[in-house]
């Protein structure tokens, strides 16, 4: 998301990242998780799965806020998100 400025806390604040998975069996290619991601984390990947729809893929994946949208959006229920394990720079900095 874009800010017209930047927030006074934005230091302060925490973003979480987080990990995508595809269900690749699931999935159906409706695209929807590709519109609504926020962050534009996700595209249409060159393959398809055993039904033969393009399977979406984390173009971006370190982008990711772990928002859930994806998993909202989808009405097959073929794509999560979990939240990523802290790095180990942020940990020790």
């Amino acid at each position: 998301m874009a800010f017209w400025r930047i927030p006074l806390d934005a230091e302060q604040i925490d973003v979480t990242r987080g990990i995508v998975y595809i269900i690749e069996d699931r999935c159906k290619g409706c695209g929807y998780c590709i519109e609504y991601c926020p962050k534009q984390v996700l595209a249409f990947s060159k393959k398809f799965n055993k039904k033969g729809y393009h399977l979406p893929e984390a173009v971006k994946p370190d982008d990711c806020v772990n928002c859930h949208y994806c998993e909202n959006i989808c009405p097959e229920f073929a794509i999560y998100s979990a939240e990523a394990s802290p790095s180990a720079e942020a940990v020790s900095g």
